[in-house]
C-alpha cells in the first residue's frame, strides 16, 4: 500500500503530515542539543568540584598526604574528575554525530519536501486551467446554440410574415444559417476541449499525482528511518562511556577499601614523634632547713660538724654524709649510650666545707631542677622559630628525619655529578682520538663546573652525616625515659644498657670533669658535681632483688634471668632503666629495673 493509490486525494492531509514529521526532527535535534548543555553544565560543576576540594600544596609539601584517609579522599577525586571526563564526551558525541547530522539531514529534508510540493502545485495548476479551458467553451458552445436557436425563430417568423419582404426573409434565413454554423463549431471545439481535459485529468489522478505522493512516502519514511537512528545514538552514547565510568565507580570503591587505620596512626607517630624524653620529677625544695637542723638519713640537714647533707637522686640508701671524708671518686652516672654524663662545671662546686649555707646549694639544685620544667614546656611548641640549616629548630626525631632526607637528596646529586663527570671523560676520549667529532677543550668548561660541583656536594653530604649522626645520638640519649607500669611485663629500655668497662673508669671522669663547660650541662643536676666526694661503691652485694618476670638478655652487657629467680643487687638504677645484678650461679650483667622487685641492705 502506498500513498500514491490510497492517498490520491489527501494532498493537504500529506502536506501536513510530512510538516509534522520535520517538526518533530527539529524537535528532537532541539531536545539533544539542551542536554549536551545539561551535560557539559555537569561537567564543568563537577571538575569545579574537584578542583575546590583538591590539596592545594603540592603532595611532597603536604604530610596530610600521607594518611591513607587523605590519599584515598584524593583517589575519589581524580575519579569523579574522570568521572566528568565522560560526562563532556556523552556531550561531545551527542553534539557531533546527533545534533550537526540531524540538522543537515532536516534541512536536506525540508528542501526535498518543498520540491515535491511545488511539483504537486504545478500539476494541479494545469489541471485547473484545462478545466477552466473546458467551462469556456461549454459556455460559448451553449451561447452559439441559443443564438443559433433564436436566429432560426426569427427567420421562420418572417417567413409566415405576409408584411415582411423578401429581402428580410432571405437576410433572416441567412443569420439563422450563420448561427447554426457557428454553433457546429463551439460544439466541436467544446468536444475536443472535453476530451483533452479528461485525458489530462486522468494523467493527474492516476500518473502524475501518485507518482509525487510516492516520492512524499519515500522522503517520509527515510526520514523516520534516520531519526529512530538518533534515538540509537542517544543510547550508544551512553553506553559507550558505561566501561569507562564503570572503572571509575570501581576506583573508588578500591579507595574506599585502601583506608587504614593502623597505618594512619604510625604515620602520625612518624611525623610527629618529637624524640624527647618525658620530663623527670619535679624536686622537693625545703625551705625548711634554716629551720630544723636536725641531722637525717632521708633529708637535707646539717650535721653536728656544721657542713649540709647532700642527698641526690638515684643515690643508695647506705650512703653516708658525702662530705665526712675524702674517698676515691665513684665512677660517673651514666648516659644511655654508656658514656659519662659531663658534669655541669668544669672545675666543680667549691667545697662545702668552705661554709657556704645550705640554702646556697638548695637554690643551686633548684636551678638545675627548672630548666627541666622548660624543656617540658618547650614541647607544646612555640612560635617564630627560626628556621636552621641542621633543622635543630625541630623536635629530635624530626630532626634525624629531615637530616636523613637532606642526605639522601645530596647523595642522588652527588652520583649524578660523579655519572656525568664519567660520561663527559668518556666523550673526552672520543674527541681525542677522533677530533672530527668535535674538540676536546670544548669540554674543559663543563668539567671543571662538574668537579666543583662534586667537591661541594661530598662537602654538604660530609655536614649532613656529622649532623644526622649527632642527632641520632641526642634521640637515642633520650630514649632512656622509664614507661609506667603495668600488670604485663614492660617494654625494656629502648636504650642501651652501661657499658660494666665504665665503672672503672675514674681516670676518665677526672679528665671529663677538666672539660670546658657547655650549654648543655646546664641541665645536669648539681649533685653531680661532687660524685669525686663520695665513698667507693662496695664491690659486695648491696642487696637483692627477685626477677619479676623473664628476661633474655640478648644485647651486649645485659644478663639473662628467669621469672622468679633470686639475685644480688650489685648497683642501684641510675636513671637510665638498668640496674646491675648478679646471679648466683655465676654471672653479672644489666637487666631492666622494671622487671625487679628490690630490697635493699
Amino acid at each position: 500500500m502506498d500513498w500514491g493509490t490510497e492517498l490520491w486525494d489527501q494532498f493537504e492531509v500529506l502536506e501536513r503530515h510530512t510538516q509534522w514529521g520535520l517538526d518533530l526532527l527539529d524537535r528532537y535535534v532541539k531536545f539533544v542539543k539542551e542536554r549536551t548543555e545539561v551535560e557539559q553544565a555537569y561537567a564543568k560543576q563537577l571538575r569545579s568540584l574537584v578542583k575546590k576540594y583538591l590539596p592545594k600544596r603540592p603532595a611532597k609539601d603536604d604530610p596530610e598526604s600521607k594518611f591513607s584517609q587523605q590519599q584515598s579522599f584524593v583517589q575519589i577525586l581524580q575519579e569523579v574528575n574522570d568521572f566528568a571526563g565522560q560526562r563532556e564526551l556523552v556531550a561531545e558525541n551527542l553534539s557531533v554525530r546527533v545534533c550537526l547530522e540531524l540538522t543537515k539531514y532536516s534541512q536536506e529534508m525540508k528542501q526535498e519536501r518543498k520540491m515535491h510540493f511545488q511539483e504537486g502545485r504545478r500539476a494541479q495548476q494545469q489541471l485547473e486551467n484545462g478545466f477552466k479551458q473546458l467551462e469556456n467553451s461549454k459556455r460559448k458552445f451553449e451561447r452559439d446554440c441559443r443564438e443559433a436557436e433564436k436566429a432560426a425563430q426569427t427567420a421562420e417568423r418572417l417567413d409566415q410574415d405576409i408584411n415582411a419582404t423578401k429581402a428580410d426573409v432571405e437576410k433572416a434565413k441567412q443569420q439563422a444559417h450563420l448561427r447554426s454554423h457557428m454553433a457546429e463549431e463551439s460544439k466541436n471545439e467544446y468536444a475536443a476541449q472535453l476530451q483533452r481535459f479528461n485525458r489530462d485529468q486522468a494523467h493527474f489522478y492516476f500518473s502524475q499525482m501518485p507518482q509525487i505522493f510516492d516520492k512524499l512516502q519515500d522522503m517520509d519514511e527515510r526520514r523516520a528511518t534516520r531519526l529512530g537512528a538518533g534515538y540509537g545514538l542517544l543510547s550508544e552514547a551512553e553506553l559507550e562511556v558505561v566501561p569507562i565510568i564503570a572503572k571509575c565507580l570501581e576506583g573508588m570503591k578500591v579507595a574506599a577499601n585502601a583506608v587504614d587505620p593502623k597505618n594512619d596512626s604510625q604515620v602520625l607517630i612518624e611525623l610527629h614523634k618529637s624524640g624527647f624524653a618525658r620530663p623527670g620529677d619535679v624536686e622537693f625544695e625545703d625551705f625548711s632547713q634554716p629551720m630544723n637542723r636536725a641531722p637525717s638519713d632521708s633529708s637535707l640537714g646539717t650535721p653536728s660538724d656544721g657542713r649540709p647533707e647532700l642527698r641526690g637522686p638515684g643515690r643508695s640508701r647506705t650512703k653516708r654524709w658525702p662530705f665526712g671524708k675524702k674517698n676515691k671518686p665513684r665512677p660517673p652516672p651514666l648516659s644511655p649510650l654508656g658514656g659519662p654524663v659531663p658534669s655541669a662545671l668544669p672545675n666543680g662546686p667549691p667545697s662545702p666545707r668552705s661554709g657556704r649555707d645550705p640554702l646556697a646549694i638548695l637554690s643551686e639544685i633548684s636551678k638545675s631542677v627548672k630548666p627541666r620544667l622548660a624543656s617540658f614546656r618547650s614541647l607544646r611548641g612555640s612560635r617564630g622559630t627560626v628556621v636552621t640549616e641542621d633543622f635543630s629548630h625541630l623536635p629530635p626525631e624530626q630532626q634525624r628525619k629531615r637530616l636523613q632526607q637532606q642526605l639522601e637528596e645530596r647523595s642522588r646529586e652527588l652520583q649524578k655529578e660523579v655519572d656525568q663527570r664519567e660520561a663527559l671523560k668518556k666523550m673526552k676520549d672520543v674527541y681525542e682520538k677522533t677530533p672530527q667529532m668535535g674538540d676536546p677543550a670544548s669540554l674543559e668548561p663543563q668539567i671543571t663546573e662538574t668537579l666543583s660541583n662534586i667537591e661541594r656536594l661530598k662537602l654538604e653530604v660530609q655536614k649532613y652525616e656529622a649532623w644526622l649522626a649527632e642527632a641520632e645520638s641526642r634521640v637515642l640519649s633520650n630514649r632512656g625515659d622509664s614507661l609506667s607500669r603495668h600488670a604485663r611485663p614492660p617494654a625494656p629500655p629502648t636504650s642501651a644498657p652501661p657499658d660494666s668497662s665504665s665503672n672503672s673508669a675514674s681516670q676518665d671522669t677526672k679528665e671529663s670533669s677538666e672539660e670546658p663547660p657547655s650549654e648543655e650541662s646546664q641541665d645536669t643536676p648539681i649533685y653531680t658535681e661532687f660524685d669525686e666526694d663520695f665513698e667507693e661503691e662496695p664491690t659486695s652485694p648491696i642487696g637483692h632483688c627477685v626477677a619479676i618476670y623473664h628476661f633474655e638478655g640478648s644485647s651486649e652487657g645485659t644478663i639473662s634471668m628467669a621469672e622468679g629467680e633470686d639475685l644480688s643487687l650489685m648497683e642501684e638504677d641510675k636513671g637510665d632503666g638498668w640496674t646491675r645484678v648478679r646471679r648466683k650461679e655465676g654471672g653479672e650483667g644489666y637487666v631492666p629495673t622494671s622487671y625487679l622487685r628490690v630490697t635493699l641492705n
